[in-house]
């Protein structure tokens, strides 16, 4: 199976479009919208979509009265299964416009990771895609502590783009691309595209995210890319604001060529 080419996105029949916490709660909350726009426009041509968006900690914490990222794991898990909750009503709030039913997925990468598990999900999500339902998944907080601890969804939604066999992974962020160094610095250079092979040796990654409420930066979305991109699943690393015009197949942001067939 030949891989999807960047001018091709826009007849992508399957896409997992990833969203960090930074660029949907607190005062990004109001991106919610135009991203369920972008989506739903994906959606009326016919390609079946993904959406996997963290944000359950971030969303969660002005319900704890909590005017800063919980550093206990109690009160991280509780945050997340309040907040689980009130994004998830959100994104459905906002896809009723367009008449889309969404389901709640709440998956660890242990759970791609064991057969067993593994195989009900993929069953599960292609069924759902096929009652044309748009799954949101996010990593099941209140009893996995690893994307807690060391990172964000990146390398989840690599996982789930290989378990449904995504044409397209797009990974978003407040940053419009990749850059050599981190954009704020003096000669900052904008990574067009990277080839399977690159190793990206001479890139010096920072964080990607700008609210102190996601833990992720520019290496786990980089090692994310490259996880999918080996299964042979391309990925475009793009700007929040971006979404639409990605989706619609605009030459923005750091596209991931995917391993050669």
């Amino acid at each position: 199976m030949t891989s999807l080419s960047r001018s091709e996105v826009v007849g992508a029949k399957r896409v997992v479009v990833k969203v960090g916490s930074s660029s949907i709660s607190g005062a990004n909350a109001g991106q919610i919208r135009p991203l369920v726009d972008a989506l739903a426009a994906a959606h009326a041509r016919g390609c079946e979509v993904i959406l996997v968006s963290s944000g359950a900690i971030a969303t969660g914490m002005p319900y704890l009265k909590l005017d800063a990222r919980p550093t206990d794991l109690a009160t991280q898990q509780a945050a997340a299964a309040v907040g689980q909750n009130v994004l998830i009503y959100r994104y459905q709030e906002s896809l009723d416009r367009f008449d889309i039913v969404a389901a709640q997925v709440l998956l660890t990468a242990g759970d791609l990771e064991n057969p067993t598990h593994r195989s009900n999900a993929q069953r599960a999500m292609e069924r759902l895609l096929g009652l044309r339902i748009l799954p949101i998944v996010n990593e099941n907080d209140t009893v996995a502590t690893h994307e807690i601890r060391f990172g964000d969804n990146d390398r989840l939604a690599a996982l789930v783009s290989q378990l449904v066999r995504a044409d397209l992974l797009v990974l978003l962020s407040d940053v419009d691309a990749l850059y050599t160094r981190p954009p704020h610095e003096p000669g900052a250079r904008r990574i067009d595209t990277v080839p399977f092979s690159d190793d990206l040796a001479g890139v010096e990654f920072g964080d990607i995210g700008s609210a102190g409420v996601g833990t992720g930066g520019a290496g786990t979305k980089v090692a994310a890319a490259k996880l999918a991109a080996s299964a042979g699943t391309p990925v475009l690393l793009a700007s929040t604001r971006d979404v639409r015009a990605a989706l619609d197949g605009a030459i923005l942001g750091t596209w991931f060529e995917a391993a050669p067939a």
